[in-house]
């Protein structure tokens, strides 16, 4: 008989704990070393990743489109997935590194240190990559973690952890480091939640009923990544041409992913509305509108109210006119989700208006929303965009692993009664 939920996680945890002290001391080449040898093996075993994703593919019938896509490994998309795994591999390690050094009256000298935060657990849906991007990164910076995948990618999972695994054992660190969760039992998610002492931080990438859940059960902190219910604002003074560049690919690219525009609010004084609509609207795009612009073009869908608060991960945006940039600014405070927004804008004013004002974890002056990736950012790879504001935000990467000590240098000093 095996273990029940929470037995089994005292014991991952356990043995996560023990090897996160190990992996903390570890030296960069060494951690190195092993993301190197991970992404080797990803590359040498993609034909049974294929295999392993297909097999997932097989059972997915009951997934969404866009669900199903974000599942979906292809060879471009596992060579991605290396590619991304080697690049954490030469980025600088924030373990030990020196954040600020001061000097106080009395000469005791300061200096703010980055640090690992021990054991994370993440619980994420249907994304296989994000085993491979959550372990590198984990590891990197100076972690261990225990992954818990959705089971809609469970043979997906194990496929890659294992070459995780590889990289390990190749390097010499505890094969510890990275776990999988090995059972697709839901009751692992709630023994997760309630691992105090076992578990620091707690990372949950998936829909907005997953978050919630995290949220209301964790007995751990918890560093939330929400949906991205993202807005792409053209501004009277845009560029015709670059407006619907930069439209068509936040909504199109890739509709599947946290970082597709979902809302496009377009200034009453912008003269080439019909025209900017109808470029959705050839391109596949199904656009729900406000009122107001459904006489412009009769493929227009009337929008509902629940569409302005709608994460649609499809082909699908909802289209609304505002009044200048804070009648854009107060929509998005109204219906955002704090992850990704954008602006479309010659006006250099009215631009850093909006970036002033809005409160979101990324934002963009003339650029694709479909640029909220760690990746793109320089980052390697990504656990996902936090949108809250404490500790880290937007794609969290190597640094968003870390906290800090302050480790204080003195010659004597006491402090006077």
């Amino acid at each position: 008989m095996g273990l029940t939920p929470d037995l089994l996680m005292a014991d991952m945890g356990a043995r996560a704990g023990a090897a996160a002290r190990l992996v903390a001391a570890a030296p960069t080449a060494v951690k190195a070393a092993a993301v190197q040898a991970m992404a080797a093996a990803i590359r040498a075993n993609a034909a049974d990743i294929l295999a392993a994703n297909a097999r997932d593919m097989a059972a997915a019938d009951g997934l969404s489109p866009a669900m199903q896509d974000r599942l979906l490994l292809t060879p471009a998309r596992v060579e991605g997935i290396a590619d991304a795994v080697a690049q954490v591999a030469a980025l600088p390690d924030p373990v030990g590194e020196t954040i600020r050094e001061w000097r106080q009256p009395n000469g005791l000298q300061f200096r703010r240190v980055r640090v690992p935060l021990g054991v994370i657990g993440i619980i994420f849906e249907s994304r296989p990559n994000v085993t491979a991007d959550a372990g590198v990164l984990c590891l990197m910076a100076g972690n261990a973690c225990i992954l818990r995948g959705g089971s809609e990618a469970a043979e997906s999972n194990r496929a890659l952890h294992r070459c995780l695994a590889a990289g390990l054992a190749a390097a010499g660190l505890p094969a510890d480091a990275i776990q999988l969760v090995p059972t697709t039992d839901r009751a692992m998610v709630g023994a997760m939640l309630g691992a105090a002492g076992l578990i620091d931080v707690i990372i949950p990438r998936g829909g907005k009923s997953l978050v919630a859940r995290v949220q209301a059960e964790a007995r751990v902190p918890v560093l939330a990544h929400l949906d991205g219910n993202n807005h792409v604002y053209v501004d009277g003074a845009a560029n015709p041409e670059m407006a619907r560049a930069v439209v068509l690919n936040a909504k199109l690219r890739r509709t599947g992913v946290c970082g597709a525009m979902e809302t496009l609010l377009i200034d009453r004084a912008y003269p080439q509305t019909p025209a900017l609509l109808a470029a959705l609207l050839d391109a596949g795009c199904e656009c729900r509108a406000e009122a107001a612009l459904l006489p412009l073009d009769a493929r227009l869908k009337p929008a509902v109210p629940e569409d302005w608060d709608t994460e649609y991960l499809d082909a699908i945006c909802a289209v609304a006119q505002v009044d200048g940039v804070e009648g854009a600014i107060a929509h998005i405070e109204a219906h955002g989700s704090h992850h990704t927004d954008a602006i479309v804008s010659a006006d250099e004013a009215v631009a850093q208006r909006f970036l002033a004002a809005v409160d979101s974890a990324i934002l963009l002056w003339n650029a694709s929303t479909q640029f909220a990736d760690g990746g793109e950012f320089g980052f390697g790879a990504e656990i996902g965009i936090a949108t809250g504001r404490l500790h880290a935000r937007g794609p969290v990467a190597l640094e968003g692993l870390t906290s800090y000590k302050t480790v204080v240098t003195g010659s004597g000093q006491v402090r006077p009664v």
